[in-house]
């Protein structure tokens, strides 16, 4: 029972949607009627403004710190671990609070590494600032400092430094988001990829 419980609590953290419920706060605005139309910080921050973006930003990776402290505090093992942080992510990716309309899951997937391989949240966050300052592009940043934080981390169990185990976070969490990138991928094949600075123009 504890371990339903724990799963279920976890994905309805990770469904809170807090830029949408921010946003629309402060603006009167839905988040998802902008830019992206995902729910998460960079179209918030090209929304709303950075104080909001920053405050978003906090929310999300505490969320995942949340489902993870929970399932290690009731649970006790790194199998536990891992599946509060899917779990999570897949909430706010998904949430049901928003007909499965939400992010991409990178702040949220940075909360769940930062508790079970901080190591590897460091390294990943490093490689995200740096490659989002040179090219100005968040969402190349957020796919190559994932896909870096994934292979950091699985080296980090090879070597005994973490639980294998959570080498099954690094692969399921890290194509979760990368395939929530798809659509920027594509954008920046094609050169028409917004901008760090660019403000979200309202769609439809």
């Amino acid at each position: 029972m504890q371990y339903a419980v724990v799963a279920a609590l976890s994905y309805l953290l990770g469904s809170v949607p807090w830029g949408y419920m921010l946003l629309r706060l402060q603006t009167g605005e839905d988040v998802r009627d902008y830019g992206s139309g995902r729910t998460g910080m960079t179209n918030v921050l090209r929304t709303g403004g950075g104080k909001i973006a920053v405050t978003t930003m906090a929310l999300d990776v505490a969320k995942a710190v949340l489902a993870v402290l929970l399932a290690r505090s009731v649970i006790g093992s790194t199998e536990a671990d891992v599946a509060a942080g899917l779990l999570v992510l897949v909430g706010h990716n998904w949430p049901v609070f928003l007909q499965f309309r939400g992010g991409r899951g990178i702040l949220t997937g940075l909360g769940g590494i930062l508790i079970m391989a901080p190591v590897a949240a460091a390294i990943a966050t490093v490689t995200f600032l740096i490659i989002t300052f040179v090219s100005r592009y968040v969402s190349l940043g957020s796919v190559i400092g994932v896909t870096i934080g994934c292979l950091s981390l699985v080296a980090l169990t090879l070597v005994g430094m973490y639980s294998s185990v959570y080498a099954l976070y690094a692969f399921i969490g890290g194509a979760i988001i990368i395939w929530q990138h798809r659509d920027n991928i594509q954008r920046i094949r094609q050169g028409n990829e917004r901008r760090l600075g660019h403000p979200a123009q309202k769609v439809g």
